[in-house]
């Protein structure tokens, strides 16, 4: 068996023209494009690299670009008011902290001070709450990714058997409540589970957002099994992410690369959700909830 190979730069590049339609649309309504704040502390170069990816991609879509760049040694009192400030204006949309932040500042304070109706990374506190009670919200965008990569390789999710390996706020536990809410069954495995491999080979589709390259190898996985990889890692080899993707393609029935997999998702279900939130009508404080375009 040899792995149908998930083209994430393709679906992304699809996904990121829907998006830009529904810009055009709106801004022909309205007169306004929807408008995307990116907030960066610091000099981070793996995180400007990031920042400045989202931007140029935002632009490409037909969405407004807010940046703004604060100084590494930053208060907190500066950063929460550059949040303050983007939350109440009306032509931004969706607010985006480049995540992590230097020491001084508390990264989980300062994106709960994001409306969740601006949430694009849907990470907030609220945010969360909505998606573990299964309300309408915007949706952090890895995960959302992983959903429309699955969709794109028509891999069926309700009644499969899901394996998420990994439980961070940021992929894992998110990860899990969108395939329970696809009707999934869903187990999450992580570092403390005893004997992964026999967890993960009953997988029907297996997400893995460990942290760890190569983690899972052709023994973890399930025969014909739909693998999708989140890690990325830079080795003396090139990137690579948590699965052992030569030995893996021998097995799986689908199987995402890296890079060229998950990776091109986050970008576009990010500017997605910024014209949701825009479609919305959400560029106030006054949140609608139930009116998001999910």
């Amino acid at each position: 068996m040899t792995a149908a190979i998930i083209d994430g730069t393709a679906v992304a590049r699809a996904s990121r023209a829907r998006t830009a339609s529904r810009a055009a649309a709106l801004q022909a309504r309205h007169g306004v494009a929807p408008g995307l704040a990116t907030v960066l502390v610091g000099d981070d170069p793996a995180s400007e690299v990031y920042v400045r990816n989202k931007r140029r991609a935002a632009t490409e879509a037909g969405i407004a670009d807010f940046h703004r760049h604060l100084d590494a040694r930053s208060a907190p009192g500066e950063a929460a008011g550059v949040i303050a400030d983007l939350s109440g204006d009306h032509r931004v949309s969706g607010i985006l902290l480049q995540l992590p932040v230097p020491g001084q500042l508390d990264g989980t304070a300062l994106v709960d001070l994001i409306p969740p109706g601006k949430d694009v990374d849907g990470l907030t506190t609220l945010s969360q709450g909505l998606l573990a009670r299964g309300m309408p919200g915007l949706r952090p965008c890895t995960p959302s990714g992983v959903i429309e990569l699955l969709d794109a390789a028509g891999v069926g999710i309700a009644g499969a058997h899901a394996v998420v390996v990994g439980r961070s706020e940021l992929v894992g536990k998110p990860m899990t409540q969108l395939l329970l809410g696809r009707d999934a069954t869903v187990t999450i495995a992580h570092s403390r589970t005893r004997d992964l491999a026999a967890v993960t080979r009953e997988a029907d589709i297996l997400v893995v957002a460990a942290g760890r390259p190569a983690l899972i190898t052709a023994r973890h996985v399930k025969p014909g099994a739909a693998v999708i990889d989140v890690g990325i890692h830079r080795t003396g080899h090139g990137l690579a992410g948590d699965v052992a993707f030569d030995e893996v393609s021998a097995v799986a029935g689908h199987l995402t690369p890296v890079p060229g997999g998950v990776g091109p998702m986050t970008i576009a279900a990010l500017l997605a959700n910024t014209v949701s939130a825009a479609e919305a009508g959400t560029a106030s404080t006054d949140q609608r909830f139930s009116h998001y375009v999910l």
